[in-house]
């Protein structure tokens, strides 16, 4: 009871700060403005944790490798320590825990990213119908675009109604299936 209590704490506190990381990370890839409200929420609540890591890792042709290495990092640390209370005792596999846990933790960001992607592209989609002069829509167009012009570029609009979110969401459904099954396929490794 109190580990399952202890689990959900470290998950939810962890999952927060890499949450931000990403996002931190995709607005800088992408070019997005830090000067909206989200933006300036993430830089506040994740420049501890990065500053110091660009003193060891600088940005590279325009990526946030920082914010991305610290979130590795911290989902890792999480990882390790869910594993350990959980009392996976690693046994023969010690020797190919922190690859597989490094590896488990790589799945975990992208299926993370996926799930950024799903709350953008739905918060631009309803946002363009209920109100999009909101502050924050530029942001979210900002953010989904690069995702979703190659499949407006394939679905033409029907009567005015872009039908790409719905099948970039589906395609975003399969990868989260497979990241899914990649992630059970690694954790027998290291039981």
């Amino acid at each position: 009871m109190l580990t399952n209590l202890l689990l959900l704490i470290l998950e939810a506190v962890t999952g927060f700060f890499v949450f931000l990381l990403l996002i931190r990370f995709y607005m800088q890839w992408l070019r997005v403005s830090f000067r909206n409200q989200l933006g300036r929420f993430v830089v506040t609540v994740t420049d501890r944790l990065v500053r110091p890591a660009r003193r060891i890792l600088p940005s590279f042709l325009g990526l946030d490798l920082p914010s991305l290495a610290v979130a590795l990092v911290l989902h890792s640390a999480y990882l390790t320590l869910a594993f350990w209370l959980k009392h996976f005792s690693f046994g023969a596999h010690a020797g190919i825990a922190v690859p597989v846990i490094l590896a488990i933790a790589m799945v975990e960001l992208l299926r993370f990213s996926v799930y950024i992607l799903i709350g953008v592209v739905l918060f631009s989609a309803v946002l363009s119908w209920v109100n999009p002069h909101a502050p924050l829509a530029p942001l979210f167009n900002n953010l989904s675009r690069p995702f979703l012009r190659p499949f407006q570029r394939l679905i033409p609009p029907i009567a005015r109604v872009d039908l790409s979110p719905l099948v970039l969401l589906l395609v975003l459904q399969i990868v989260l299936m497979l990241l899914a099954w990649l992630r059970v396929q690694l954790i027998p490794l290291i039981a």
